[in-house]
Parts: C-alpha cells; sequence; structure tokens
C-alpha cells in the first residue's frame, strides 16, 4: 500500500525537522516547500493526499496560497498553520474552506489527529459503526426473541432505521447486509405481532394499544393546541416514512427546537382512503361512513376518496368541543406549493393551521409507473435521498422558514408510510376487487392464508362493508398481491417498486414530531 503524502509549505521548515522525522515513523511521506509559489509548483507536479500550510510566509501568503490550491486541486485537504489567533484570519481560512487549523506551536499528536481526522476518518468511522452495530446486532436479536408490544415495536423499528442511515454511507457494505437481513426478519416478525393485536387494540379498553390513526388529534393535537400560546402548524407530508423524515429533518434544525419526537400507528389499510379520513375525523372508516354516508366513497368508487378533510377536521373539532379558528390548505402541485410562503402570514391569525402536502406519494407512484424516476431510486438510499433532494430545494421548506420568523409550533407528521415489494402473492377476486396492491376488500377473494392478515367481518376491524359477504385482506411485510391470470406482467412491474395498505413498519410505524421556532 502507497504511504499517504503529505506536502508541508512553512518557510521554516528546518525548524520542523523532529516533526517530520515523527510522521515518517508513522507510515507518512513529507515533501516540503518554503513558500507558497513553490508549493503550487509541486501541487501541479505530483499528487498529494493533504497539505500542512503555514499562514505567514514570505511571498504569497497562506491565504493567498490556498485560494491557488483550491483552484488548482479543489477536493486537496488542507490543513492551515498560523501562530496567529486573530478571528479574521480564521474566518477567511474557514470560509476559503480549509480542512482544519492548528495554531504553532504544533505538537506531534495534534498533526497525527489532524491526518487521521481528515485522511483515515471513513475507515475509522466504518470500523468503530460496524463494531458498535455489532453488540447492538445482539441486542436487537434478543428482544426479537421476546414477547413485545406496541411500544417495544416502535423502539426496535427506530433502532433500525438509526443504524441503516449509519451504515448506508460506510466504505464496508458488509454490515449493512447483516442488518438488511435482521430488518427482514424484524419485518416478518412484526407482522405475525400486528396480526394477533390488531383486533385487541380496537377494542375501546385495550390497555397496550398503540396511538392509532384516528386518535391522535384527540390525544396529541387538541392538548397541544390548548397549552401553545402560539399558532400551530399541523403538516401532513403524505406518505413520509421514518427514515424519510430523519432524512429531511436536519434542514430545519437551524430554525426549530425538537420539541418531541415520536410516532403513531397508521390504521388499516395503511392507505390514504382510510388512514388520512381517520386522523382528520377522529373516527374509524365504518363510522364515517355510518355518521356522514353521503361523503365516504368506497374504493371501487370513481370519486376521489380525500375531498372532504376539512369537512371532517371541522366535524371533529366540534364534537371536541374546540371552539377555534383553522384553516385547512391542500398542496398537490408545484404552483400551489409556490403560494403557501404567501400565505403564511395570514395563517398567523388562526389557532391551528392544517396543511397536507402531497408530494412522497406522489414520487412513490411515479417511481412505479416512470423509468426514469425508478431508475433513479432503485433502492431505499435512493429513494430517500430524492425526497431529501426534493424538500430542501421544496416551496414546503421556504414555506416553514416563513414559519419559523414568529413564534409558533409545527406538527411534521404523515398519514401512513410504503414499505418496497419483493414478493408476489397470489389471490384471485371478481371484477369488483380493489386495484391495491397491498390490500383487497372484496367478495369470494381466493388467496395465501399464510401471506394475510384476513378480516372476515369488517365491523371488527371498523371498516365498512360493501356487501354481506365483503372480507378485507392485507398481505404482510414484503409481498404484493398479483392475479394468476396475468402474474408475470404484475410480477415485471411491481416487483421493488413502493406500494402501501399492509402490514409493515414502514407502513405502520410512521412520524409524529413537535418543533418550537428558535424565534
Amino acid at each position: 500500500m502507497d504511504k499517504p503524502q503529505i506536502l508541508w509549505a512553512d518557510d521554516e521548515i528546518d525548524l520542523l525537522k523532529p516533526h517530520i522525522l515523527f510522521l515518517n515513523e508513522k507510515g507518512y511521506e513529507v515533501s516540503t516547500a518554503t513558500n507558497g509559489n513553490d508549493a503550487i509548483d509541486l501541487i501541479s507536479k505530483k499528487r498529494f493526499d493533504i497539505v500542512f500550510l503555514d499562514e505567514n510566509m514570505p511571498g504569497p501568503s497562506g491565504i493567498q496560497t490556498l485560494s491557488k490550491i483550491k483552484s488548482l486541486a479543489p477536493e486537496l485537504p488542507v490543513v492551515m498553520v498560523t501562530k496567529s489567533e486573530d478571528e479574521g484570519i480564521m474566518e477567511e481560512a474557514i470560509g476559503s474552506k480549509i480542512a482544519d487549523y492548528l495554531i504553532k506551536p504544533v505538537n506531534p499528536n495534534q498533526l497525527l489527529l489532524a491526518l487521521k481526522k481528515n485522511l483515515e476518518q471513513r475507515r475509522i468511522i466504518t470500523e468503530k459503526t460496524n463494531l458498535n452495530y455489532q453488540q447492538e446486532f445482539r441486542n436487537i436479536g434478543m428482544t426479537l426473541s421476546e414477547k413485545l408490544s406496541a411500544a417495544q415495536w416502535t423502539d426496535i423499528y427506530r433502532k433500525l432505521v438509526y443504524w441503516e442511515l449509519e451504515l448506508e454511507n460506510i466504505q464496508d457494505k458488509s454490515m449493512y447486509d447483516v442488518l438488511s437481513m435482521q430488518k427482514n426478519e424484524a419485518g416478518l416478525q412484526f407482522s405475525r405481532f400486528v396480526e394477533q393485536n390488531y383486533i385487541k387494540w380496537l377494542r375501546q379498553h385495550e390497555d397496550n394499544a398503540p396511538l392509532m390513526s384516528h386518535q391522535l388529534f384527540r390525544k396529541k393535537v387538541f392538548p397541544l393546541i390548548e397549552s401553545s400560546e402560539v399558532p400551530v402548524f399541523f403538516i401532513l407530508i403524505d406518505n413520509l416514512r421514518f427514515d424519510q423524515w430523519k432524512t429531511i429533518q436536519p434542514f430545519l434544525n437551524d430554525f426549530f427546537n425538537v420539541e418531541e419526537e415520536s410516532t403513531y400507528y397508521s390504521i388499516l389499510p395503511t392507505a390514504t382512503q382510510y388512514a388520512r379520513n381517520a386522523l382528520f375525523a377522529g373516527l374509524m372508516p365504518s363510522e364515517i361512513e355510518k355518521r356522514f354516508p353521503k361523503i365516504w366513497v368506497y374504493d371501487d368508487d370513481d370519486e376521489g376518496k380525500n375531498q372532504h378533510e376539512e369537512f371532517l377536521l371541522a366535524e371533529q373539532l366540534k364534537m371536541y368541543g374546540k371552539n377555534i379558528p383553522f384553516s385547512y390548505t391542500k398542496i398537490t402541485d408545484f404552483e400551489k406549493g409556490k403560494q403557501l410562503s404567501e400565505m403564511v402570514n395570514q395563517m398567523y391569525r388562526n389557532k391551528l393551521n392544517t396543511i397536507v402536502y402531497n408530494f412522497v406519494d406522489m414520487l412513490s407512484h411515479a417511481r412505479t409507473d416512470m423509468k426514469v424516476i425508478r431508475e433513479l431510486a432503485e433502492e431505499e438510499k435512493a429513494y430517500r435521498s430524492i425526497t431529501r433532494s426534493w424538500f430542501e430545494h421544496s416551496p414546503l421548506l421556504e414555506a416553514i422558514k416563513k414559519m419559523s420568523e414568529k413564534p409558533c409550533r409545527i406538527i411534521i407528521t404523515t398519514d401512513h408510510g410504503t414499505i418496497r415489494v419483493k414478493e408476489p402473492s397470489k389471490i384471485i377476486g371478481d371484477r369488483n376487487t380493489n386495484t391495491n396492491l397491498r390490500y383487497k376488500q372484496g367478495k369470494n377473494l381466493s388467496y395465501e392464508k399464510k401471506d394475510v392478515l384476513e378480516i372476515k367481518n369488517p365491523a371488527d376491524a371498523y371498516l365498512p362493508k360493501v356487501n354481506v359477504s365483503t372480507t378485507y385482506v392485507f398481505v404482510k411485510h414484503d409481498k404484493f398481491f398479483a392475479y394468476p391470470n396475468n402474474f408475470n406482467y404484475y410480477v415485471n412491474h411491481y416487483r421493488d417498486t413502493f406500494q402501501h395498505g399492509g402490514i409493515s413498519p414502514e407502513e405502520m410505524i410512521i412520524p409524529y414530531s413537535v418543533l418550537k421556532s428558535k424565534s
């Protein structure tokens, strides 16, 4: 293996020979220059891994030399070495993108630390991260063998997401593969857990039930509004998974402090029509159908399924005696998104402002239908990357920044998540069976029982009953429904696409975070 190459430019280089010998003994090869011009000349002729650059040299100064180095080799890390602790010099050097800053006299350990930080950081991080996950792997594995509650499953899922984000960027991918296997095992066990407990959770006095869609406003949002002296912005980003939330969260840290970061469980089906309507109504789907029969739309109807969210929210506010001014805004395209920032000042008149932002859901559908998007987001990491890039440049972030200019609280949440599906599960239904790939409702359904949670009596799950023999089936983990008479088409077209409606941690355990503006 070649020795790391160091260029050290200092007009007093002869006095630094003990340091150079020390670095040679540590396996580094050091070239020297006594002025900026010679340093630039060496860099133009030879490849270096890092430069130690004296700030005060005859001829071109260290800052001037730094500028020339960056134009010649932008990615070459430069460590500025100076006798001065002048704040202006430090700021100018930092603004010129130095890698590090050392104050003379430097000692050998300072040099070694700077080298390890800039040349070996990725290797050290990889080794340390792998070691830490190996220890966590055993802990998670032992926990998975126990009988877990909904809260414990949430904890496991959040840990798996944390390690997925930690491991995805390290050099050694072997531990990421181990994590993927553990995540797969957790997904299988979670599906069995939901199958055994979902109906129990919906009973009124089930102590171990998690917070679910229809309870979110009553148990979380209304208490926050009552205790808050500033306006609350409730921002629902459709189809946002917990890992996607963690990806976009850093963009908000300069403007907001996180007061609460938690999760809740989406109801089944984990689909917009059911989960989001339940959230805004504070009712389960069959209760909405019974109470507001004129607005409930069945799966096989052509009418839009989420056209009455503002009405449902208004009814829920009445139901719980919340006589407060509120607004409801739905963003479904870029032009409406650009108008959102202009509306923020007006929204401050309201105690509650609800914003539904449809982008991530459109991204998941586009990824299924458009080849170019599918290639850009071919796996989990890329899917998160597109979400992060969208949010960073979105009108939504601009509007949130606008909100942060005055005292307020914002809630970031979603209605359900999504999962990358991998294995087909055969199903047969009549022409009235709905088209969703993760759940089906209809009569005379034929399916692989081991792959699904079946609900033969929809009333048990507070689901609408289209006819006397309606059955609901929810596919588990990463499977998707495919019809035998068009099996190969379904498998080729939908495998590795992101879908929702079924049972998985990605779809059901979803983010709910409260942030307070720093204003």
